[in-house]
């Protein structure tokens, strides 16, 4: 594999450069030195900035741009193997990295590698460490999954000793990695068009624990199923952080404002209280993202003061409980949950969120996701009043398992929930403005373009 050393800066070539995780990472080695030059579909604010910082791009992918000197070229799992650039690239000897390979590769160069793993939660945890370090007055540089307003976007470029980033377990992406440090928020099923079953991710996890120094640090939810089988004769240390009375921090006293927002006391295994947090984001599920990242800034020797400063000015990352705005009385928000846990997660926060009734206005991403854990969605979107269901997003999927959002409204609706199916975005916000009423909630959830509903609501 090709070595990215920040002694011995090179020129390196993004295929797909305008993604949110390719951009912020071809910015990081623009900042240390390197030549970045690459191609994308199309220009975007993300291509702008980077020409605007010297880099070179191209938009027409029909035909190879890969200059000469080119040391490396960098690509994602989205670009086929017979795209010109791979074809170019491989005839002429370029040595080629995925994305996930190159953060790796990045994360050799720092004195200190913080990676934040799990089914869920990651981005909102990589945030919330993100605050209390820039609190803490450290230098850190940051790759998160959204848009987080402090840093004005998804990468903040810092020192050379200290990396956090998210952990992403879909195709093991995870395992090209080089952590000192982990956080594992949970292990859930998901991603099942590429593995296997739930035993098969927690395989998953075990190996990416196992990529962890012997004087490394893993914070990891203390009541993960079978936890012990997971973490049985690892080298590095382990801090667990959860609700059983044998976790390392717990959070105790735990109140909620009237806009769901939690406030709690940290305690330890001894039952000592370390001091207390005040949260800007609603939920109890942001309780123990939150304790997980204490548990973490405590390790690396931060004062409970910071701690306490980053948690409070963390108010959330784009597309997670975002208020949009208000049309008719009516409050817009939205939300990335596209796994039935999140869901759950979601919705009983805004159960505690000021509403009279509660529209969840959900896009089921992939058809894979959605024929697998159809029973979990239609319990766990139960929790609103009333439910309505726009066409399945495929990302990267065909239509070819035979299922349809509508198995999940014949679910919703034998089990005593109201629930709605339509083709169209038009259909659902012509159907929302006729239908909800002045102090309602409607959120819009899923990992699609399922944000447009309510952005169209609040524009009209």
């Amino acid at each position: 594999m090709y070595h990215i050393n920040f002694e011995n800066p090179c020129h390196v070539y993004f295929i797909g450069i305008g993604g949110i995780s390719m951009s912020g990472l071809a910015e990081v080695l623009m900042k240390e030195g390197f030549t970045v030059s690459g191609s994308d579909s199309k220009e975007s604010p993300l291509t702008d900035h980077l020409s605007s910082l010297g880099a070179v791009i191209f938009y027409d992918q029909s035909i190879s741009h890969i200059p000469q000197g080119t040391d490396v070229v960098v690509y994602t799992a989205a670009i086929h193997p017979e795209h010109p650039e791979i074809v170019d690239a491989t005839k002429r000897n370029i040595p080629l990295l995925t994305r996930a390979e190159l953060l790796g590769q990045l994360m050799r160069n720092y004195k200190t590698a913080i990676n934040i793993a799990g089914t869920h939660g990651k981005t909102t945890t990589t945030s919330m460490v993100t605050e209390i370090l820039l609190a803490a007055n450290t230098d850190p540089t940051i790759s998160v999954g959204g848009i987080l307003p402090t840093i004005g976007g998804n990468i903040r470029v810092g020192g050379s000793n200290l990396f956090v980033t998210e952990a992403c377990e879909y195709t093991n992406s995870f395992l090209s990695f080089y952590p000192t440090m982990e956080v594992i928020l949970n292990i859930e099923a998901d991603h099942l068009d590429f593995f296997k079953d739930i035993d098969d991710i927690r395989h998953s996890f075990r190996l990416f624990m196992e990529k962890l120094p012997k004087d490394g640090i893993l914070v990891i939810n203390g009541d993960i199923h079978n936890l012990s089988e997971l973490i049985n004769g690892l080298d590095c240390e382990i801090i667990t952080v959860g609700h059983g009375e044998s976790c390392d921090y717990r959070a105790s006293n735990i109140s909620y404002n009237e806009f769901a927002q939690a406030s709690f006391d940290v305690t330890d295994a001894s039952n000592t209280t370390l001091g207390h947090i005040q949260l800007s984001v609603p939920g109890e599920h942001n309780v123990y993202n939150a304790l997980a990242s204490v548990a973490l800034c405590k390790k690396l020797n931060l004062s409970m003061d910071a701690i306490v400063s980053g948690l409070l000015n963390f108010h959330g990352t784009q597309r997670r409980f975002e208020k949009k705005g208000v049309v008719n009385g009516i409050t817009i928000i939205d939300d990335y949950a596209h796994h039935p846990q999140e869901i759950t997660a979601t919705l009983t926060a805004a159960k505690k969120y000021p509403h009279k009734k509660i529209w969840c206005i959900f896009q089921p991403h992939t058809y894979t996701r959605t024929k697998a854990l159809l029973t979990d969605f239609a319990k766990a979107l139960s929790l609103a009043d009333e439910v309505v269901l726009a066409k399945i997003y495929p990302a990267r999927e065909t239509d070819d398992l035979g299922i349809s959002s509508d198995n999940i409204r014949v679910l919703l609706e034998q089990a005593g929930t109201s629930a709605h199916y339509f083709e169209t975005f038009e259909e659902i916000e012509k159907f929302i403005l006729q239908h909800a009423a002045s102090g309602d909630l409607v959120i819009t959830m899923g990992a699609g373009d399922v944000v447009k509903i309510g952005e169209d609501l609040i524009s009209k």
